[in-house]
């Protein structure tokens, strides 16, 4: 694989010049015209696809209108909550609602059928689409039935994908879909557009997660594609077929990028075929001459079953490598883990060997990632005749959707898996972050999904529990349990792989999901249980902040998923105080209680009480802030908490990774980067403060009292480098503070205190 340095115009879809002086000699030489590079970017298939969507009339500028929505029973209770606060009327466009995430109703008694029945209720109310729990996935269902060629999708979830159809999906928190149910547009710079050229053919065994991790592991931690669309090219990808494609193209969540686009073929027809909407097929190719900001070649044929290891898909080895190198790569695992994990557990897989090999106590292949009809036909062809064995090991196997279990169940792939002693499971996120299928304590999964986050297994580090997972293709896992569990690449075993046809049958759609066809019925009333609750009041931006710092953390990165986490703690996000709780807790169990201790203080401000009676501590802190502001005073301030990371925001889209933070009181997050652009959105989004400082020495601890003078002047005045005090030992010490780019709209939504205050005027 390699990663070049500079631009690369792509001539004739087959051949790459990278950019430098004799760059436009060679194009002309080669297609007999000069072209300029601005030109032949606007060849590249994102460019047209963004162009076509962009209503701001400036492609620098893009103001987006998308064409479909979709979300999943975690998010769309907070968005619709959110649109309904904010004037919704009726959804402008198709509005999918799927529940993939809190299906099984075994946590916190009726709350997550409450939200089922919500959903529901709303989709017929404002003219939207239900697709009840367990029928599928949210993007295999989007594939299915929503995706289309040249259209473009906005999903409030991170792996929003479908770019090997033709469709350039983007995953968002839960903000940005309100503005497409309010007729409001989604608004960043034209991004850079890396191209991902294929030559080869992947060997046998080898599957898409295979491929998919060696890109991330690649250009993760180089940041190479982060907030970029990522387009695949090249003849290599002639050779995929379009479930390959799908697999390899779900994961470039992981790479941190902004969004995906393949080129299409007659493979891609047959697929929108026999799904029967042919009509949204559409061929897209890049022009004649193409040029991206970045390139990344790839020859399939030279990639291995690879494995990512705990805790994070980037950390990546090839299968082989891992069996040669096992217990060195095993310390490093654990070194990781005392990053990962701060100490709070005593982690090691080094037990897992047995005789020199890695035993593995889980494998699953589930979700948007492995539960597609090739992946789950190659596992049975490779299971067939054998069996799992009696011991710890376990498979379980979730079809991404009915439709495709039911062809396996026609076609007798079901009944050679379940033989096996394998499991095989309805449609269902749950293993994907930490809902379902949690192994026991000190236990290894090995899963075909997309994530390994510390935690995304669905142990709890507070009750001294771990558990951890390594991301690898079906194939490998396949080859695994027909092993008994010992790790195993597909590749060292010799395997008919039958590649039965696969037949769609709707049937189960037509009878059980409901489809308003748009049309909005103003007379349903919503159903809501007694844990869906608004969102509390929020304060506009205050002239001055006083800002308590209530946790640091300086891991590399820090996930959404140690944010606010997942799993079971997901039955409470129709709830944002209840939710609250959990904030931080797997990373900084003090978090909460210190951002509710400084949150008195504001309370009593919007209640025209003291401050200082609420919070003591604030006495001498604003008695220094006056020494030095005197015009600091009643009515003219705020106070709150808030959190320094180094990297926050790798991960999931759920916005609730900044609203929980902002019902606390949180009013920013300071950090030497972003992540993730979602991640920095949902914080604007809910009226918190993006700040930046540059890496290096902190000027402040953990528990320092912040004030930032002047900060909602230095927002409506656009600029970049804010003044900002520690205040210490009685006395103020300077730092600055830096706001990346801000869009007028940005700047309005923080001035206000959030989005919903936005669009209530």
């Amino acid at each position: 694989m390699k990663l070049f340095e500079h631009g690369v115009y792509l001539v004739n879809g087959s051949q790459l010049v990278e950019d430098g002086p004799e760059a436009a000699a060679c194009i002309k030489s080669m297609t007999g015209k000069s072209v300029s590079k601005e030109e032949a970017a606007k060849g590249t298939m994102a460019y047209g696809i963004l162009e076509s969507h962009n209503t701001s009339g400036n492609m620098k500028q893009l103001q987006i209108k998308f064409d479909k929505l979709t979300s999943h029973d975690i998010t769309y209770v907070g968005i619709i909550q959110t649109a309904r606060a904010s004037g919704l009327e009726k959804f402008p466009i198709p509005y999918v609602l799927t529940n993939c995430h809190n299906s099984l109703c075994a946590v916190g008694g009726t709350i997550n059928e409450d939200d089922h029945m919500f959903g529901l209720s709303c989709a017929k109310k404002y003219g939207g689409i239900y697709v009840p729990p367990h029928q599928a996935v949210i993007h295999q269902f989007a594939r299915e039935m929503l995706a289309g060629g040249g259209k473009m999708i906005l999903g409030s979830d991170s792996h929003t994908r479908y770019g090997a159809l033709g469709t350039m999906a983007m995953g968002e928190g839960g903000p940005e879909l309100v503005k497409q149910l309010l007729s409001k547009t989604y608004d960043i710079n034209m991004p850079g557009v890396v191209g991902v050229y294929m030559t080869g053919e992947p060997a046998k065994g080898v599957g898409p997660q295979d491929i998919a991790l060696a890109i991330i592991g690649e250009v993760f931690d180089k940041g190479y594609v982060k907030n970029k669309v990522m387009e695949f090219v090249g003849p290599g990808v002639d050779k995929l077929s379009v479930d390959y494609r799908i697999g390899v193209d779900v994961m470039t969540t992981e790479t941190t990028c902004l969004s995906s686009i393949w080129k299409t073929d007659d493979k891609v027809k047959d697929y929108y075929e026999i799904h029967g909407r042919v009509e949204e097929y559409k061929e897209l190719n890049p022009a004649d001459v193409a040029y991206y900001d970045g390139m990344i070649e790839i020859d399939l044929s030279q990639i291995k079953p690879m494995i990512a290891m705990p805790f994070h898909p980037s950390n990546t080895y090839t299968i082989e490598e891992l069996n040669a190198n096992l217990m060195d790569i095993l310390d490093d695992c654990e070194k990781r883990a005392k990053v990962s994990l701060d100490g709070q557990v005593d982690f090691t897989l080094k037990d897992k060997v047995r005789n020199g090999r890695l035993y593995v106590d889980q494998g699953i292949i589930a979700g948007c990632a492995g539960g597609g009809y090739e992946n789950i036909t190659d596992a049975a062809d490779i299971l067939r005749g054998a069996s799992i064995g009696p011991d710890e090991f376990t498979l379980s196997v979730y079809p991404a959707s009915t439709p495709i279990y039911m062809e396996l169940v026609r076609n007798g792939c079901v009944a050679d898996l379940m033989a096996t002693g394998a499991i095989v499971k309805t449609a269902f996120c749950g293993p994907c972050f930490g809902a379902g299928d949690t192994p026991s304590n000190n236990g290894f999964s090995i899963r075909h999904s997309t994530r390994n986050f510390p935690n995304r297994e669905g142990s709890k580090l507070q009750n001294g529990q771990i558990s951890s997972v390594a991301l690898m293709d079906a194939r490998s896992i396949a080859a695994t349990a027909a092993n008994k569990g010992y790790l195993t690449a597909a590749t060292d075993l010799d395997v008919d792989y039958t590649k039965p046809k696969y037949f769609f049958d709707k049937t189960i759609y037509a009878n059980r999901v409901f489809d308003s066809h748009g049309v909005a019925d103003p007379s349903v009333e919503i159903k809501f249980g007694p844990n869906i609750k608004d969102w509390p009041a929020m304060s506009a931006l205050p002239e001055h902040l006083v800002l308590k710092v209530v946790s640091e953390i300086h891991d590399p990165v820090t996930t959404t998923d140690e944010l606010i986490p997942s799993g079971e703690t997901s039955s409470y996000r129709s709830n944002p105080l209840g939710l609250a709780e959990f904030t931080l807790s797997r990373k900084d169990p003090e978090y909460v209680g210190k951002a509710k201790a400084i949150q008195k203080a504001q309370k009593a401000i919007e209640a025209g009480e003291s401050a200082e009676a609420a919070v003591p501590e604030l006495k001498e802190v604003l008695d220094a802030i006056k020494g030095q502001f005197p015009e600091v005073g009643d009515g003219n301030y705020g106070v709150g908490s808030t959190i320094f990371a180094v990297k926050p925001g790798d991960g999931s889209a759920r916005e609730q990774a900044a609203s929980c933070q902002k019902v606390l009181g949180g009013w920013a997050n300071i950090a030497n980067e972003y992540a993730t652009k979602r991640y920095r959105s949902n914080l604007i989004n809910w009226g918190m403060l993006p700040f930046l400082i540059p890496e290096g020495d902190l000027p402040f601890a953990n528990g320092d009292f912040l004030f930032v003078p002047n900060v909602r002047k230095a927002i409506e005045d656009k600029d970049t480098e804010i003044s900002a005090y520690v205040v210490k030992d009685g006395g103020l010490q300077a730092f600055e503070l830096q706001m990346g780019e801000l869009t007028d709209d940005e700047r309005e939504i923080i001035l206000k205190g959030c989005l919903i205050n936005y669009y209530k005027g």
